[in-house]
């Protein structure tokens, strides 16, 4: 009998820290039992192996910024089975999305002695901006995890279980005190997807947002309490202009504040 053959991986890297791979190599344990169930077929953080054939599954981090990236992202759409995004840099841009608001050359020109050498888009965006994305995985960096589930899901056929309600369940379930009603610290729990375990807010800090929106995310009336607690215009706008400030509700809220 004809051993079945293991589906292809490959994990690929556009504009980003690369701190959303490093959370794959960070499962260790989990990660052995991934590489006996399919072959991690390029995975340049980790393996030297050249990016070459088809992929049953790809993991994308990072956000379009360049038109290299423009060009490859549409040849590793054509050559990928089910396209998973990987992070707040892939699934809105990521916080070098600021850009978006500003003049790039403007700032090429202040950052580098040379910018004449740099070739970039005048945007930072989400990879589903340029193609057909099977799954959105969010975070900065993503959690673990949730990373572990979704491949899982996918080699099983099923949908991913990860939750769609937002960070202040977990701080509920944590036992934190909420620190936007006990201290009046601005927070973005009540709109922003769980999945990092109420790290900030356990540190007695508010939430920055780092997994984008929530599912329906009510972030007007959210603004309308952080106005009760005395946040001026600038200091919401700059809430929502941080890791995810090209999701669109995100967005949009800040610019509804001057943004």
């Amino acid at each position: 009998m004809t051993p079945r053959k293991k589906p292809r991986l490959g994990v690929f890297k556009f504009s980003s820290c690369d701190g959303c791979q490093l959370s794959l190599l960070d499962c260790e344990d989990e990660l052995l039992a991934i590489a006996g169930a399919v072959e991690i077929a390029y995975f340049p953080e980790a393996t030297r192996a050249d990016d070459k054939g088809e992929y049953d599954i790809a993991l994308v981090e990072g956000s379009v910024t360049t038109p290299h990236e423009a060009e490859h992202i549409l040849d590793i759409r054509r050559r990928t089975g089910k396209l998973i995004t990987i992070g707040a840099c892939a699934t809105s841009g990521g916080i070098q999305a600021l850009r978006n608001l500003a003049d790039v050359a403007e700032y090429t020109s202040v950052v580098y002695a040379r910018p004449d050498f740099i070739d970039t888009l005048e945007t930072s965006t989400p990879i589903a901006d340029h193609v057909k994305v099977d799954f959105e995985l969010r975070g900065c960096p993503i959690n673990k995890a949730q990373l572990i589930e979704v491949i899982t899901a996918h080699l099983v056929g099923r949908r991913p279980a990860t939750p769609p309600h937002a960070t202040c369940v977990e701080c509920k379930l944590a036992g934190h005190v909420c620190v936007m009603v006990a201290h009046g610290t601005p927070c973005l729990g009540p709109v922003t997807h769980a999945g990092c375990g109420a790290l900030c807010p356990g540190y007695d800090r508010g939430c920055y947002g780092c997994f984008g929106p929530k599912e329906t995310p009510n972030t007007v009336s959210l603004t309308s309490q952080l106005s009760g607690i005395g946040a001026d215009k600038q200091t919401i706008q700059r809430l929502f202009s941080t890791f995810n400030t090209n999701a669109p509700a995100f967005r949009k809220e800040a610019s509804r504040h001057g943004g």
